[in-house]
Protein backbone atom coordinates (compact mmCIF):
# COMPACT_ATOMS: atom_id res chain seq x y z
CA UNK A 1 0.00 0.00 0.00
CA UNK A 2 2.82 2.43 0.55
CA UNK A 3 4.51 1.83 -2.82
CA UNK A 4 1.47 2.56 -4.06
CA UNK A 5 0.58 5.74 -2.69
CA UNK A 6 4.53 6.48 -3.47
CA UNK A 7 4.08 5.73 -7.22
CA UNK A 8 0.99 8.02 -6.80
CA UNK A 9 3.05 10.62 -5.45
CA UNK A 10 5.71 10.65 -7.83
CA UNK A 11 3.51 10.35 -10.67
CA UNK A 12 1.75 13.75 -9.67
CA UNK A 13 5.41 15.50 -8.95
CA UNK A 14 5.97 14.04 -12.66
CA UNK A 15 2.96 15.90 -14.18
CA UNK A 16 3.20 19.16 -12.25
CA UNK A 17 7.19 19.82 -13.48
CA UNK A 18 5.59 18.63 -17.48
CA UNK A 19 3.23 21.67 -16.64
CA UNK A 20 5.91 24.19 -15.59
CA UNK A 21 8.05 23.44 -18.47
CA UNK A 22 5.25 23.56 -21.20
CA UNK A 23 4.49 26.92 -19.11
CA UNK A 24 1.00 25.84 -18.83
CA UNK A 25 1.18 27.40 -15.32
CA UNK A 26 -1.91 29.46 -14.22
CA UNK A 27 0.01 32.13 -12.67
CA UNK A 28 1.89 32.70 -16.63
CA UNK A 29 -1.26 32.68 -18.23
CA UNK A 30 -2.51 35.25 -16.18
CA UNK A 31 0.68 37.70 -16.81
CA UNK A 32 0.46 37.17 -20.34
CA UNK A 33 -3.05 38.13 -20.52
CA UNK A 34 -2.29 41.08 -18.73
CA UNK A 35 0.62 42.07 -21.10
CA UNK A 36 -1.77 41.39 -24.50
CA UNK A 37 -4.62 43.58 -22.82
CA UNK A 38 -2.44 46.60 -21.48
CA UNK A 39 -0.48 46.95 -25.12
CA UNK A 40 -3.92 46.58 -26.91
CA UNK A 41 -5.26 49.36 -24.96
CA UNK A 42 -1.91 51.34 -25.55
CA UNK A 43 -2.70 50.58 -29.23
CA UNK A 44 -6.55 51.82 -28.68
CA UNK A 45 -5.45 54.98 -26.71
CA UNK A 46 -2.98 55.71 -29.77
CA UNK A 47 -5.45 55.77 -32.25
CA UNK A 48 -7.59 57.56 -30.48
CA UNK A 49 -5.11 60.33 -29.98
CA UNK A 50 -4.50 60.07 -33.46
CA UNK A 51 -7.75 60.52 -34.67
CA UNK A 52 -8.30 63.24 -32.53
CA UNK A 53 -5.14 65.49 -33.56
CA UNK A 54 -5.24 64.30 -37.06
CA UNK A 55 -6.09 68.04 -38.29
CA UNK A 56 -3.21 69.38 -36.53
CA UNK A 57 -1.01 66.58 -37.58
CA UNK A 58 -1.79 66.99 -41.66
CA UNK A 59 -1.22 71.16 -40.76
CA UNK A 60 2.01 69.52 -39.19
CA UNK A 61 3.06 67.79 -42.30
CA UNK A 62 2.14 69.86 -44.71
CA UNK A 63 4.02 72.68 -43.28
CA UNK A 64 6.89 70.78 -42.71
CA UNK A 65 6.89 70.04 -46.26
CA UNK A 66 6.80 73.84 -47.54
CA UNK A 67 9.70 74.37 -45.29
CA UNK A 68 11.64 71.83 -46.85
CA UNK A 69 10.65 73.62 -50.45
CA UNK A 70 11.58 76.96 -49.14
CA UNK A 71 15.10 75.78 -47.95
CA UNK A 72 15.64 73.98 -50.93
CA UNK A 73 14.78 76.71 -53.20
CA UNK A 74 16.60 79.18 -51.19
CA UNK A 75 19.70 76.70 -51.42
CA UNK A 76 19.51 76.49 -55.25
CA UNK A 77 18.68 79.97 -55.94
CA UNK A 78 22.11 80.91 -54.08
CA UNK A 79 23.94 78.35 -55.81
CA UNK A 80 22.75 79.57 -58.88
CA UNK A 81 23.88 82.92 -58.07
CA UNK A 82 27.10 81.80 -57.24
CA UNK A 83 28.01 80.54 -60.71
CA UNK A 84 26.21 83.18 -62.25
CA UNK A 85 23.87 80.78 -64.03
CA UNK A 86 21.07 83.42 -64.61
CA UNK A 87 23.41 85.53 -65.99
CA UNK A 88 25.06 83.34 -68.48
CA UNK A 89 21.39 82.07 -69.08
CA UNK A 90 19.92 85.28 -69.93
CA UNK A 91 23.11 86.07 -72.35
CA UNK A 92 22.68 83.03 -73.78
CA UNK A 93 18.89 83.38 -74.69
CA UNK A 94 20.36 86.89 -76.48
CA UNK A 95 22.56 84.92 -78.18
CA UNK A 96 19.96 82.95 -79.62
CA UNK A 97 17.09 85.33 -79.91
CA UNK A 98 19.25 88.71 -80.97
CA UNK A 99 15.75 90.89 -79.49
CA UNK A 100 16.35 94.00 -81.45
CA UNK A 101 14.55 95.55 -78.69
CA UNK A 102 18.04 95.24 -76.71
CA UNK A 103 20.39 97.22 -78.78
CA UNK A 104 20.16 100.31 -80.30
CA UNK A 105 20.28 100.47 -84.50
CA UNK A 106 19.13 102.93 -86.89
CA UNK A 107 17.65 101.50 -90.32
CA UNK A 108 18.47 98.09 -89.18
CA UNK A 109 21.91 98.79 -88.36
CA UNK A 110 24.49 99.19 -85.69
CA UNK A 111 27.42 101.50 -85.66
CA UNK A 112 30.31 100.96 -83.64
CA UNK A 113 33.03 103.36 -82.92
CA UNK A 114 36.16 101.28 -82.28
CA UNK A 115 39.15 103.43 -80.81
CA UNK A 116 42.43 102.73 -79.61
CA UNK A 117 44.84 104.72 -77.63
CA UNK A 118 48.56 104.62 -76.00
CA UNK A 119 47.77 104.73 -72.43
CA UNK A 120 50.15 104.71 -69.63
CA UNK A 121 53.79 104.22 -71.04
CA UNK A 122 53.63 106.10 -74.35
CA UNK A 123 54.30 109.80 -74.97
CA UNK A 124 50.52 110.08 -76.49
CA UNK A 125 48.76 108.06 -73.79
CA UNK A 126 45.10 109.77 -75.01
CA UNK A 127 46.26 109.93 -78.52
CA UNK A 128 43.20 107.78 -80.32
CA UNK A 129 45.51 106.56 -83.41
CA UNK A 130 43.28 103.67 -84.12
CA UNK A 131 39.72 105.04 -85.35
CA UNK A 132 37.97 102.49 -87.19
CA UNK A 133 34.03 103.18 -88.16
CA UNK A 134 32.19 99.13 -87.64
CA UNK A 135 28.77 99.13 -88.82
CA UNK A 136 26.54 95.58 -88.05
CA UNK A 137 23.60 94.68 -90.51
CA UNK A 138 20.84 93.08 -88.84
CA UNK A 139 19.09 91.95 -91.68
CA UNK A 140 22.07 89.87 -93.18
CA UNK A 141 24.52 89.75 -90.54
CA UNK A 142 26.98 91.26 -92.71
CA UNK A 143 29.55 93.54 -90.80
CA UNK A 144 31.87 96.43 -92.11
CA UNK A 145 34.91 98.15 -91.07
CA UNK A 146 36.03 101.30 -92.12
CA UNK A 147 39.36 102.84 -90.92
CA UNK A 148 39.79 106.45 -90.15
CA UNK A 149 43.20 108.14 -91.08
CA UNK A 150 44.45 109.65 -87.90
CA UNK A 151 45.91 112.36 -89.12
CA UNK A 152 42.47 114.00 -90.43
CA UNK A 153 42.81 117.86 -89.57
CA UNK A 154 39.70 119.09 -87.74
CA UNK A 155 39.70 122.59 -88.32
CA UNK A 156 36.72 123.68 -85.68
CA UNK A 157 39.01 122.31 -83.14
CA UNK A 158 42.55 123.42 -84.80
CA UNK A 159 43.99 119.52 -84.43
CA UNK A 160 44.22 116.02 -85.61
CA UNK A 161 41.10 113.92 -85.42
CA UNK A 162 43.26 111.23 -83.11
CA UNK A 163 43.40 114.02 -80.48
CA UNK A 164 39.57 115.01 -80.35
CA UNK A 165 39.21 112.43 -77.68
CA UNK A 166 41.74 114.08 -75.72
CA UNK A 167 40.57 117.44 -76.34
CA UNK A 168 37.00 116.55 -75.31
CA UNK A 169 38.22 114.96 -72.14
CA UNK A 170 40.40 117.87 -71.08
CA UNK A 171 37.11 119.95 -71.54
CA UNK A 172 34.88 117.77 -69.56
CA UNK A 173 35.36 114.25 -67.63
CA UNK A 174 33.94 112.16 -70.20
CA UNK A 175 33.50 114.54 -72.69
CA UNK A 176 35.96 112.74 -74.96
CA UNK A 177 33.97 110.27 -76.35
CA UNK A 178 30.62 112.17 -76.82
CA UNK A 179 33.09 114.87 -78.80
CA UNK A 180 34.71 111.74 -80.83
CA UNK A 181 31.48 110.20 -82.21
CA UNK A 182 30.28 113.51 -83.10
CA UNK A 183 32.90 114.31 -85.55
CA UNK A 184 33.63 110.77 -87.27
CA UNK A 185 30.12 110.56 -87.27
CA UNK A 186 30.24 114.04 -89.14
CA UNK A 187 32.61 112.63 -91.80
CA UNK A 188 30.88 109.40 -92.13
CA UNK A 189 27.48 110.60 -92.14
CA UNK A 190 26.33 107.96 -90.14
CA UNK A 191 24.64 108.09 -86.74
CA UNK A 192 26.65 106.05 -84.29
CA UNK A 193 25.73 104.17 -81.61
CA UNK A 194 27.98 102.79 -79.29
CA UNK A 195 32.28 103.27 -79.03
CA UNK A 196 34.82 100.78 -77.93
CA UNK A 197 37.77 101.79 -76.34
CA UNK A 198 41.11 99.99 -75.28
CA UNK A 199 44.59 100.89 -75.01
CA UNK A 200 47.82 99.71 -75.97
CA UNK A 201 48.61 97.14 -73.13
CA UNK A 202 45.08 95.78 -72.99
CA UNK A 203 45.34 95.46 -77.07
CA UNK A 204 47.90 92.78 -75.84
CA UNK A 205 45.93 90.91 -73.69
CA UNK A 206 43.24 90.33 -75.36
CA UNK A 207 45.10 88.95 -78.26
CA UNK A 208 47.11 86.93 -76.04
CA UNK A 209 44.20 85.39 -73.64
CA UNK A 210 42.70 83.72 -76.91
CA UNK A 211 46.78 82.19 -77.82
CA UNK A 212 47.56 84.82 -80.40
CA UNK A 213 45.90 85.30 -84.18
CA UNK A 214 47.22 84.19 -87.43
CA UNK A 215 47.53 87.15 -89.76
CA UNK A 216 48.29 87.21 -93.33
CA UNK A 217 50.94 89.96 -93.88
CA UNK A 218 49.70 91.50 -97.39
CA UNK A 219 53.88 93.32 -97.68
CA UNK A 220 56.76 92.51 -96.38
CA UNK A 221 58.31 95.84 -94.76
CA UNK A 222 60.69 96.51 -92.56
CA UNK A 223 60.35 99.45 -89.90
CA UNK A 224 63.88 101.02 -88.23
CA UNK A 225 62.25 103.84 -86.44
CA UNK A 226 59.66 101.59 -83.93
CA UNK A 227 59.05 103.76 -80.74
CA UNK A 228 60.45 101.98 -77.63
CA UNK A 229 57.14 102.30 -74.79
CA UNK A 230 59.68 104.14 -71.93
CA UNK A 231 62.01 105.53 -73.88
CA UNK A 232 60.21 108.58 -75.21
CA UNK A 233 62.63 111.16 -73.03
CA UNK A 234 65.98 108.92 -73.30
CA UNK A 235 68.88 111.30 -74.00
CA UNK A 236 70.72 108.07 -75.53
CA UNK A 237 73.83 109.20 -73.70
CA UNK A 238 74.18 112.09 -76.00
CA UNK A 239 73.33 110.40 -79.56
CA UNK A 240 72.08 113.05 -81.86
CA UNK A 241 70.05 110.41 -83.49
CA UNK A 242 68.29 109.83 -80.49
CA UNK A 243 68.61 105.97 -82.04
CA UNK A 244 67.94 104.18 -78.33
CA UNK A 245 64.39 105.03 -78.80
CA UNK A 246 63.65 103.04 -81.29
CA UNK A 247 64.02 99.46 -82.32
CA UNK A 248 63.95 98.16 -85.98
CA UNK A 249 60.60 95.46 -86.71
CA UNK A 250 60.61 93.17 -89.75
CA UNK A 251 57.82 91.06 -91.27
CA UNK A 252 57.29 88.99 -94.20
CA UNK A 253 54.58 88.59 -96.14
CA UNK A 254 52.65 85.48 -95.94
CA UNK A 255 50.76 83.82 -93.02
CA UNK A 256 52.25 84.77 -89.75
CA UNK A 257 51.14 83.68 -86.28
CA UNK A 258 51.45 86.91 -83.66
CA UNK A 259 51.31 87.28 -79.69
CA UNK A 260 49.78 90.30 -78.46
CA UNK A 261 53.36 92.29 -78.76
CA UNK A 262 53.44 91.19 -82.31
CA UNK A 263 50.28 92.46 -83.73
CA UNK A 264 50.40 95.37 -81.26
CA UNK A 265 53.98 96.52 -83.29
CA UNK A 266 52.40 95.22 -86.55
CA UNK A 267 49.14 97.44 -85.99
CA UNK A 268 51.41 100.51 -85.13
CA UNK A 269 54.05 100.54 -87.41
CA UNK A 270 53.84 104.16 -89.28
CA UNK A 271 57.36 104.41 -90.62
CA UNK A 272 58.43 101.85 -92.96
CA UNK A 273 59.80 102.61 -96.51
CA UNK A 274 57.25 102.39 -99.54
CA UNK A 275 53.34 101.62 -99.52
CA UNK A 276 53.44 100.03 -95.94
CA UNK A 277 54.75 103.17 -94.59
CA UNK A 278 51.50 105.29 -95.13
CA UNK A 279 48.45 105.96 -92.76
CA UNK A 280 46.29 104.03 -95.10
CA UNK A 281 48.44 101.24 -95.10
CA UNK A 282 48.59 101.35 -90.95
CA UNK A 283 44.63 101.19 -90.83
CA UNK A 284 44.25 98.32 -93.58
CA UNK A 285 46.23 95.82 -91.24
CA UNK A 286 44.75 96.83 -88.49
CA UNK A 287 41.42 95.75 -89.54
CA UNK A 288 43.62 92.47 -90.13
CA UNK A 289 44.42 92.43 -87.27
CA UNK A 290 40.70 92.59 -85.71
CA UNK A 291 39.34 90.31 -88.17
CA UNK A 292 41.98 87.57 -87.16
CA UNK A 293 41.30 88.13 -83.32
CA UNK A 294 37.30 87.79 -84.43
CA UNK A 295 38.30 84.89 -86.57
CA UNK A 296 39.87 83.03 -83.45
CA UNK A 297 37.15 83.81 -81.17
CA UNK A 298 34.80 81.54 -83.18
CA UNK A 299 37.45 78.45 -83.13
CA UNK A 300 35.70 75.39 -81.93
CA UNK A 301 39.48 75.93 -79.48
CA UNK A 302 37.37 78.59 -77.95
CA UNK A 303 34.09 78.05 -78.34
CA UNK A 304 34.07 74.67 -76.71
CA UNK A 305 36.03 75.96 -73.98
CA UNK A 306 34.20 77.11 -70.86
CA UNK A 307 37.22 78.50 -69.12
CA UNK A 308 38.76 79.57 -72.34
CA UNK A 309 35.01 82.31 -73.00
CA UNK A 310 34.54 82.93 -69.18
CA UNK A 311 38.62 84.42 -69.19
CA UNK A 312 37.92 86.27 -72.38
CA UNK A 313 34.59 87.52 -70.99
CA UNK A 314 37.09 88.88 -67.98
CA UNK A 315 39.70 89.91 -69.89
CA UNK A 316 37.53 91.99 -72.02
CA UNK A 317 35.43 93.66 -69.54
CA UNK A 318 38.67 94.31 -68.04
CA UNK A 319 40.46 95.99 -70.53
CA UNK A 320 37.80 97.25 -72.92
CA UNK A 321 35.60 100.77 -71.96
CA UNK A 322 32.49 100.67 -73.72
CA UNK A 323 28.69 101.74 -73.45
CA UNK A 324 27.40 98.30 -75.49
CA UNK A 325 25.40 96.99 -72.60
CA UNK A 326 25.92 92.79 -72.31
CA UNK A 327 22.80 91.98 -73.90
CA UNK A 328 24.14 93.96 -77.07
CA UNK A 329 27.40 92.63 -76.69
CA UNK A 330 25.52 89.22 -76.92
CA UNK A 331 23.54 90.14 -79.86
CA UNK A 332 27.13 91.74 -81.87
CA UNK A 333 28.79 88.49 -80.97
CA UNK A 334 26.09 86.51 -82.80
CA UNK A 335 25.99 88.29 -85.79
CA UNK A 336 30.40 87.89 -85.94
CA UNK A 337 29.14 84.05 -85.47
CA UNK A 338 26.48 84.27 -88.02
CA UNK A 339 28.75 85.92 -90.67
CA UNK A 340 32.19 84.40 -89.20
CA UNK A 341 33.84 87.27 -89.20
CA UNK A 342 34.28 90.64 -90.76
CA UNK A 343 32.59 91.04 -94.24
CA UNK A 344 34.46 93.81 -95.82
CA UNK A 345 37.09 96.07 -94.90
CA UNK A 346 38.19 99.57 -95.91
CA UNK A 347 40.02 102.96 -95.50
CA UNK A 348 38.81 105.83 -96.79
CA UNK A 349 39.94 106.47 -100.60
CA UNK A 350 42.88 108.88 -100.96
CA UNK A 351 40.56 109.85 -104.05
CA UNK A 352 38.48 112.21 -101.66
CA UNK A 353 41.54 113.34 -99.42
CA UNK A 354 44.80 115.57 -100.24
CA UNK A 355 47.94 116.55 -98.12
CA UNK A 356 48.21 120.74 -98.01
CA UNK A 357 51.22 121.98 -97.50
CA UNK A 358 52.85 122.48 -94.57
CA UNK A 359 51.58 125.64 -93.01
CA UNK A 360 50.84 127.70 -89.71
CA UNK A 361 47.12 126.85 -90.92
CA UNK A 362 47.66 123.74 -89.65
CA UNK A 363 50.60 123.48 -87.21
CA UNK A 364 53.22 123.05 -89.30
CA UNK A 365 51.53 119.59 -89.46
CA UNK A 366 51.15 116.71 -91.73
CA UNK A 367 47.41 116.99 -92.25
CA UNK A 368 44.63 115.36 -94.30
CA UNK A 369 41.72 117.34 -95.81
CA UNK A 370 38.55 116.29 -97.83
CA UNK A 371 38.98 117.26 -101.28
CA UNK A 372 36.15 119.78 -101.86
CA UNK A 373 36.26 121.25 -98.29
CA UNK A 374 33.45 118.74 -97.16
CA UNK A 375 32.79 115.15 -96.58
CA UNK A 376 30.01 114.67 -98.96
CA UNK A 377 32.08 112.75 -101.56
CA UNK A 378 33.16 110.36 -98.40
CA UNK A 379 29.58 109.88 -97.38
CA UNK A 380 28.32 108.78 -100.83
CA UNK A 381 30.90 106.66 -100.99
CA UNK A 382 30.41 105.16 -97.27
CA UNK A 383 26.25 105.10 -97.85
CA UNK A 384 27.15 103.12 -101.16
CA UNK A 385 28.94 100.52 -99.26
CA UNK A 386 26.13 100.28 -96.55
CA UNK A 387 23.34 100.66 -98.16
CA UNK A 388 23.95 99.01 -101.89
CA UNK A 389 22.03 96.05 -102.84
CA UNK A 390 24.81 94.21 -104.89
Amino acid sequence: MSKKKDKLIVHSKSRIGLNKDLGFSKDKNKKQNFVFKDKSFFILRLKKVFLKNIIWIKILFVSTFILVLYFSFIFVQKTLVRFQIPFYSSLFVDFLTTPPHKILSTEGRTNVLILGKGGEGHDAPELTDTIIFMSINHSDSSIVLISIPRDIWITDLRGKINSVYMQGNDKEQGGGIYLVKSVVSGIVGEKIQYYALVDFSGFKKLIDVVGGIEVEVANSFTDNHFPIPGRENDLCGGDPTLSCRHETIKFEKGLTHMDGEMALKFARSRYAKGEEGTDFARGARQQLVIDAFIKKILTKEILFSKNKLIEIKETVLSVVQTDIPLSGLAIVARRLYDNKGISKSYVIPQDFLFVPNYSPKYDNLYVILPVGGNWQKVQEWVDSILYSKN
